[in-house]
């Protein structure tokens, strides 16, 4: 097994703020106010005077949608993985979120299935997930976030960059109100999945970090609907079942829900390929009716109606090896890697991008050239990520897209498979790949002979 990467995923997620700030940057600039944004800011206001986020939405809107985030209607969760490392960021982070209305799931009332059979109990206190829409997620991160003292958001569109002795000095801008160039020490790109950075890049002559994209096409739909019962009174708060191949209803291929703020359940239908379930809102009851427990979520007034989400492929940019690449420039979030979304990591995998850039900047970084070191922790999380999420989606590509699944995921959905087969019975076995899936573990701790004894045992 190996250890070392194991060892450096286990690092990044417990990793905690510096004890002292130490300022290496007059002004540091982040590309986009999303999560991941946000997130990055954070760690940068302990390593720069002035942290100035540039983002083009308006943002002063409270927990409505935006354009930035296209599928912030769908289900959201917020992975034990990212609400530990948030809530030690931003200490009262969790608690100031269930108060204004978030939910805490526990494994007692988190419900996982496959095919509708329910995973055994873990029983671990780790595994509470933290329910609410994107928005309303989203909001209060920026909220404290822009709250330090020490960090400020401008309106206005990213255009370009500026470089100087091959490290980037500056970004340009363009506003409502103002347009010129922002001097930055130091640039994060969190312009998400349609980020333009790479392309800015190669044209000054740099290298691009090369592009990986897997066919894997999705069709979401999700509504919201009123719950009668309080949070405290919910004997399930959270459901998550997948379907395997054959085994789906209406070509659904996961079906999911939480309950969220404002006393509601948002619920998700999802099929790939030509499969485009619960499109109306008719037809999205009568499948839901088929399905325990959505069928009871799903009979509450309508308080928003189906909202409908397509993603044709996963994406990711793979930053390691660069050597002609400018200094003092990351990319974070899904301007990195963006997964389907239905496996919950992009929040979480934000968080752990952001713990991959304070350890950078606290290892006494060399400035003069590429973020080497950075793109390499980078890296262990995005693999770790992209397991999960490509390896399950490989179940489905070859039927779906008639495309050849890559060796690697091949092997890797096969190993997922038999894990989560023995996790519907074996709670040691349940512990252990939900601590992967929840990102609290790297994937190769799956591979233990120990865990993989009592999977065989299983059968």
């Amino acid at each position: 097994m190996p250890e070392s990467v194991i060892s450096v995923f286990d690092a990044l997620v417990t990793a905690a703020p510096p004890i002292h700030r130490n300022i290496l940057f007059d002004t540091a600039c982040v590309i986009g106010g999303s999560v991941a944004g946000l997130l990055a800011a954070r760690v940068l206001s302990d390593y720069a005077d002035r942290v100035v986020i540039i983002e083009r939405d308006d943002v002063a809107t409270g927990y409505r949608t935006r354009k930035g985030t296209p599928h912030d209607q769908q289900v959201h969760t917020l992975l034990p993985a990212g609400q530990h490392w948030i809530e030690r960021w931003l200490p009262g982070f969790t608690e100031e979120a269930q108060d204004l209305g978030a939910i805490a799931s526990t494994t007692d009332t988190t419900l996982m299935a496959i095919d509708g059979h329910r995973q055994a109990n873990s029983g671990s206190k780790e595994h509470m997930l933290l329910l609410a829409s994107r928005p309303f997620l989203e909001s209060r991160i920026r909220a404290r976030v822009l709250a330090l003292p020490n960090v400020s958001l401008l309106q206005a569109r990213a255009t370009g960059l500026r470089y100087r002795d091959a490290a980037v000095d500056g970004v340009e801008y363009t506003g409502d109100t103002a347009s010129g160039v922002l001097d930055a020490g130091f640039v994060v790109d969190a312009a998400g999945r349609s980020s333009r950075v790479s392309d800015w890049v190669g044209g000054s002559g740099f290298q691009t970090p090369r592009s990986e994209r897997l066919a894997a096409p999705i069709n979401y739909a999700t509504a919201l609907f009123e719950r009668p019962v309080r949070a405290d009174d919910l004997p399930v708060a959270a459901v998550l079942d997948l379907f395997t191949p054959g085994a789906a209803t209406e070509g659904v291929a996961v079906a999911a829900a939480n309950a969220v703020e404002h006393d509601q359940w948002l619920v998700m239908l999802m099929g790939y390929g030509e499969d485009r379930p619960g499109r109306t809102m008719e037809a999205f009851r009568a499948i839901c009716a088929t399905l325990p427990p959505l069928d009871e979520f799903t009979r509450g007034a309508v308080t928003r109606d189906v909202v409908t989400y397509h993603q044709q492929e996963s994406r990711r940019r793979h930053f390691t090896g660069l050597s002609r690449y400018p200094a003092r420039l990351v990319s974070v979030g899904d301007a990195v890697a963006s997964f389907n979304p239905v496996y919950g990591q992009g929040m979480s995998s934000a968080a752990l991008h952001a713990s991959c850039l304070s350890e950078y900047l606290a290892g006494a970084p060399d400035l003069t050239g590429p973020a080497t070191e950075f793109f390499d922790l980078q890296g262990v999380v995005v693999d770790a990520a992209w397991a999960i999420s490509a390896g399950s989606d490989a179940a489905r590509l070859d039927a779906v897209t008639g495309a050849e699944v890559p060796e690697d995921l091949a092997r890797q959905r096969l190993t997922q498979q038999r894990v989560i087969a023995a996790g519907l019975v074996d709670p040691v076995v349940a512990r252990a790949f939900n601590d992967v899936s929840y990102m609290l573990r790297h994937p190769a701790t799956l591979a233990d002979p120990a865990l993989m004894e009592r999977v065989d045992a299983v059968g």
